[in-house]
């Protein structure tokens, strides 16, 4: 196959593009039964389960047949993120995170309270949520889920704002600073939450992300901050704006991927490039797609490389070590990101060895074997999904 790669072997940064995550979601609490929580957790109605958001309610997806096990009715426009026990996800709605017992095909009525829910980070066996509407972290052990609400560290930034927070090994918690009005950079803190190190150099601070060795990525407007061994980093993108805001890291290579925009104007730019971070020597190459994405599109194979859902439909492979594309498969038809982030788009959720792409406008759903591009199974669903994810 052809490869397309943009080289940019030049000290550069994880600009921070598409601040459209995370933003107050508008669901209201209702529908979808629950048993009350009895201290353990009722048996696995379905192993490994997909979870995906349609207008109105949520679907349990069985992963091999891709046969909806239940039907969860919840108005409003909810999120989802898992919750890193490989049981729950945390499903966002106006009130707070809402723990859904995917594995059970239920919602239950445990919710973490937090105005304006944003991002939800797992790492280190530590689950971090941000209130963007209180500026307050929360951090449990996702373990204790399943018996009512665990106990939780609660933390809480000088002002709210859209932002993000996560817990490493050794107790330190990264979190991002800003107002209302900007959002300048980064604070460490140590296990006993006293300030260790920050930077105020990552202006329009959005998503994180971390690569081999616990090196965490933070996307800016013009690079990216690096957070590694006990040091920040700047990292400079290649343009003057260089905007990187969505990342996809793992967790056994030192290459984050991310997505990459240069205009600060457009209404919404529909980019060609994505950028691969190399954590360890603190550099940035872009790499040329020739097709465009959304925030929604990028993840991580199996063995690290990199892999983008293009409006061409197909899923791009790139190898980080070399910031070339390798390989394309293609799996729906061509299609273009609408202008406002809540509206539905091709999906791209990916697990092991399966990538789950979503095709909203056929209402139909995609498993792809991610090393031979292969389309293992494909079903069309009763409605249009949104966002989706696994447990």
């Amino acid at each position: 196959m052809t490869h397309h790669p943009n080289r940019f072997r030049r000290r550069a940064a994880l600009p921070a593009a598409l601040a459209a995550l995370g933003l107050a979601a508008t669901a209201c609490g209702g529908g979808g039964s629950a048993e009350e929580a009895s201290g353990e957790d009722a048996p696995a109605k379905v192993e490994d389960p997909v979870v995906a958001t349609y207008d109105g309610g949520i679907y349990i997806i069985d992963p091999e047949s891709l046969d909806v096990v239940e039907d969860i009715e919840l108005e409003g426009f909810n999120r989802l993120n898992p919750a890193g026990d490989g049981r729950h996800v945390l499903v966002s709605t106006s009130t707070g995170f809402r723990v859904l017992d995917a594995a059970g095909a239920e919602l239950t009525e445990d919710e973490f309270e937090a105005p304006e829910p944003g991002h939800v980070v797992h790492h280190a066996g530590k689950t971090a949520l941000f209130s963007d509407g209180a500026g307050e972290v929360t951090v449990f052990d996702p373990a204790d889920l399943g018996g009512g609400l665990p106990e939780a560290e609660k933390y809480t930034t000088e002002h709210p704002h859209h932002g993000v927070a996560l817990v490493l090994e050794n107790g330190e918690m990264v979190v991002t600073m800003g107002d209302e009005e900007e959002r300048p950079g980064i604070r460490v803190l140590d296990a006993e939450r006293k300030e260790t190190a920050r930077s105020e150099e990552c202006p329009g601070v959005h998503g994180e992300t971390t690569a081999e060795g616990e090196a965490v990525v933070i996307g800016c407007e013009d690079g990216a901050l690096l957070y590694s061994g006990g040091e920040i980093t700047k990292i400079d993108s290649p343009d003057d704006y260089g905007r990187i805001g969505n990342q996809a890291g793992h967790e056994e290579s030192r290459y984050v991927l991310g997505d990459y925009k240069t205009d600060p104007d457009a209404e919404l730019e529909r980019p060609e490039r994505v950028s691969v971070i190399d954590t360890g020597a603190g550099e940035l190459e872009l790499v040329d797609l020739e097709a465009s994405y959304s925030f929604r599109s990028l993840g991580r194979g199996p063995h690290g490389e990199g892999l983008v859902l293009g409006t061409d439909g197909a899923i791009h492979v790139i190898d980080p070590e070399s910031a070339e594309v390798t390989d394309s498969f293609p799996v729906i038809g061509e299609w273009k990101e609408p202008l406002e982030w809540q509206e539905a788009r091709p999906t791209l959720y990916v697990r092991d060895h399966t990538a789950y792409v979503t095709d909203p406008g056929e209402k139909r759903l995609y498993a792809v074997d991610i090393e031979s591009g292969e389309v293992k199974a494909e079903t069309e669903l009763p409605q249009a999904t949104n966002e989706i994810t696994g447990a």
